[in-house]
């Protein structure tokens, strides 16, 4: 099953960013703003981030809603 990595902004702690594991931040963002906050299954997440993952490489997901 594959893995990815998942980042938070700590100035935006609402704000998740995955990405496939060991891929490193997309150029998209300032790595300075986020920090990795650990790994999830992708059985773990919803469908939506999942196709943002495979179609981009990377998926924001605004955390508690």
């Amino acid at each position: 099953m594959q893995e990815f990595d998942f980042y938070i902004n700590p100035k935006r702690p609402t704000l998740g960013l995955y990405v496939r594991k060991g891929a490193g931040l997309p150029d998209l963002v300032d790595a300075s703003q986020w920090q990795l906050e650990g790994h999830v299954w992708a059985n773990e997440l919803p469908p939506p981030i999942l196709q943002g993952l495979e179609a981009n490489g990377h998926a924001f997901q605004e955390l508690g809603s």
